[in-house]
């Protein structure tokens, strides 16, 4: 009676499995004092005339924003960078995970339970639009980021924060605040 292997002669008797070879390999993570997480202060800088006008912004829908550190273009942030090359896309508003986490009303309502949940109960005089775009902002950090943990914020692109507010639109702005210390 023939081996039932007898076509498959080129298997080794010994295996070296390694710990980890069969793992995808992780992403790295930015440094504490990374060029990633230096991003808004080294490539953005103390450039003043960034207020003036939108000649840094790669995007053609951008406005200018109330503070030196919001003037910056998706572009010049290299993880949002990178998925603009992959998706050979001009801005990342463009890209269709965008619209359907960070501009898709039901996808926020659903995300604005989950807040609800967590965060407690929404003020009744709190203007609705008001509400979705923090969550869609909360929504972009977490498509981009992932989890970033109490008290860690980044600065969102001016182009995405200018997308938001066209979709939801207030009077006034809050723009971007640094955590309170705890």
């Amino acid at each position: 009676m023939e081996n039932e292997f007898h076509d498959i002669d080129d298997i080794p008797l010994r295996v070296e499995i390694q710990p980890y070879m069969f793992e995808p390999p992780a992403r790295a993570e930015p440094k504490e004092n990374s060029e990633e997480n230096s991003e808004t202060s080294t490539s953005v800088g103390d450039d003043e005339s960034r207020l003036l006008n939108t000649l840094w912004a790669e995007g053609v829908n951008v406005e200018t924003m109330t503070t030196v550190p919001e003037c910056i273009c998706c572009a010049e942030i290299p993880l949002i960078d990178e998925i603009r090359a992959n998706s050979q896309i001009e801005c990342i508003t463009q890209h269709q995970a965008f619209i359907d986490n960070c501009l898709n009303i039901r996808v926020l309502e659903v995300s604005m339970y989950m807040y609800i949940q967590s965060q407690g109960p929404l003020d009744d005089n709190e203007p609705i639009n008001k509400v979705y775009r923090h969550i869609a902002y909360r929504r972009f950090v977490l498509w981009i980021w992932h989890h970033l943990g109490s008290g860690n914020r980044k600065i969102i692109p001016a182009c995405v924060v200018t997308k938001i507010r066209s979709v939801f639109p207030s009077e006034q702005y809050t723009g971007f605040r640094y955590p309170r210390p705890t």
